[in-house]
C-alpha cells in the first residue's frame, strides 16, 4: 500500500508485546482497514526494535514504560492499546491526549474501571474495551437470531470456559497483577457472552468457587468457579470457569422454540456455530456459513471509525465496568458460601454507541 494511503490510516501504539499482542493483534493489522502499527511500547527493547523493523517503524517509535509519556508529543498516534496494568496506562493515554482501546478485563476493579472513564470523559477521549466476541461474525449472526425471535423465549444460558494452566511463573497467578484467577481471565467470556447475546442484564448472581488444597498454582488466585446468572425475563445462565480442568470452551443457548450453540465459543478464529429449530414435528441442525474476518481487525476498525467521527464505541468503558461489577458481586458470593446476590438492574443500552459494520469479505 502506497505510504499516503497508510498515513490516512489511525495509528495504533501497542503497548506491552506479550503473547496476545504478538499472536492477534499484530497480525491482525494486516486486515484491517483504516490502523496502522504506529508505535511500540516494552520493557524489552531489543525485541520491540526488531519488531519495530518489522512494520516498518523507525527506531524514535519504540518506548519503555518509563518514557510512555512522550507519546502524547507523537502526532500520528491517535489509539494506545494497553496490554496490563491497564488503569494506569489508561489514565496516563487519556492525559496524554489519546484515545483508548483497552483490552478485558478493564481493570481489576470497579474502583478502577469508573477512575478510567472519568479520565477519558474529562480528557474528550474515547475508551472502548476490546470485547473481540462482540465483534466477531459468529456471535453477531448468533445474536441476530435471537433479536429475530428465531429461537422463541430464551430459558437456559449454559457456557464453560476452562485450561489446565501451566505450573510456572506468571502474572495470572499473582492477585495484585490479575485481580484474580479464572474468572477475571476467561470466565469473563462467559459472563459478557450472556450479556451480549440476550441483550439483558442479570438482577442475581450465586457463585461457588473451588481450589484444590496443596496446589502451589492457587496459593494467591482461585482454580474454579461455578455461577449462575438470573435475568428479568426468566432467563438462567449457569457457567463454569477453571485453570484446573481440560481445555473446553463451549456455550449453548435455548429458546421455546429452538436452540443455538457456539464450540468453540470463545477462541480466537474457527468458532462454529449449529442451530436447531422445530419444523413439521423435526428438529432440523443447521450450520449456517459465517464470513472468514479477523476480529481483532473488526474491533479495531471500528475504534478507528469512532475516533475518525467521534462517535461513542459500541463496547465503551461503561461495559466494562458492568462485568467488573458482576464479578465482583460473584466473588462475594462466593465467599459467602453461594448466597444468591440481588443487583439493581441496569439498562446495558444506554451506553452502547451504533452497532460496528458488518464483516467484509476477506480479500485473500
Amino acid at each position: 500500500m502506497r505510504q499516503s494511503l497508510m498515513n490516512d490510516r489511525v495509528g495504533f501504539a501497542i503497548v506491552g508485546l506479550g503473547k496476545l499482542a504478538l499472536g492477534q493483534i499484530l497480525p491482525a493489522f494486516a486486515h484491517t482497514q483504516h490502523c496502522r502499527v504506529a508505535a511500540l511500547v516494552s520493557g524489552h527493547r531489543d525485541k520491540a526494535l526488531k519488531l519495530a523493523r518489522k512494520h516498518k517503524l523507525q527506531d524514535s517509535m519504540v518506548f519503555d514504560y518509563a518514557n510512555f509519556d512522550r507519546l502524547a508529543d507523537q502526532a500520528d498516534v491517535e489509539v494506545v492499546l494497553p496490554n496490563s496494568l491497564h488503569a494506569e496506562y489508561t489514565i496516563r493515554a487519556a492525559r496524554g491526549g489519546k484515545h483508548v482501546l483497552c483490552e478485558k478485563p478493564m481493570a481489576i476493579s470497579v474502583f478502577e474501571c469508573r477512575q478510567m472513564i472519568e479520565a477519558c470523559q474529562r480528557a474528550d477521549r474515547r475508551l472502548m474495551v476490546a470485547y473481540r466476541c462482540q465483534y466477531d461474525p459468529a456471535d453477531r449472526a448468533l445474536r441476530r437470531l435471537v433479536k429475530e425471535g428465531k429461537l422463541g423465549r430464551l430459558k437456559t444460558f449454559l457456557s464453560s470456559h476452562a485450561f489446565q494452566i501451566e505450573n510456572t511463573p506468571q502474572w495470572r497467578l499473582q492477585r495484585a497483577l490479575s485481580g484474580g484467577g479464572a474468572l477475571p481471565d476467561i470466565g469473563i467470556y462467559c459472563i459478557n457472552g450472556v450479556r451480549y447475546l440476550s441483550g439483558e442484564e442479570p438482577y442475581e448472581i450465586a457463585a461457588i468457587q473451588q481450589s484444590p488444597l496443596g496446589d502451589s498454582r492457587f496459593r494467591e488466585v482461585e482454580e474454579t468457579v461455578h455461577f449462575t446468572l438470573g435475568f428479568p425475563s426468566g432467563l438462567r445462565a449457569m457457567c463454569h470457569t477453571s485453570y484446573g480442568t481440560h481445555r473446553c470452551n463451549f456455550l449453548r443457548l435455548v429458546g421455546t422454540e429452538g436452540w443455538a450453540e457456539l464450540d468453540p465459543a470463545y477462541s480466537h478464529a474457527g468458532l462454529k456455530l449449529r442451530v436447531a429449530a422445530a419444523a413439521r414435528g423435526q428438529t432440523a441442525v443447521d450450520e449456517p456459513p459465517l464470513p472468514a474476518a479477523d476480529p481483532f481487525a473488526l474491533e479495531m476498525d471500528h475504534m478507528a471509525s469512532c475516533v475518525r467521527e467521534g462517535r461513542r464505541p459500541y463496547s465503551p468503558g461503561e461495559e466494562g465496568l458492568q462485568d467488573q461489577r458482576l464479578m465482583e458481586a460473584i466473588y462475594v458470593s462466593a465467599r459467602e458460601g453461594g448466597r444468591p446476590m440481588k443487583l439493581d438492574v441496569i439498562d446495558g443500552g444506554t451506553w452502547r454507541g451504533p452497532e460496528p459494520a458488518e464483516a467484509a469479505p476477506r480479500v485473500m
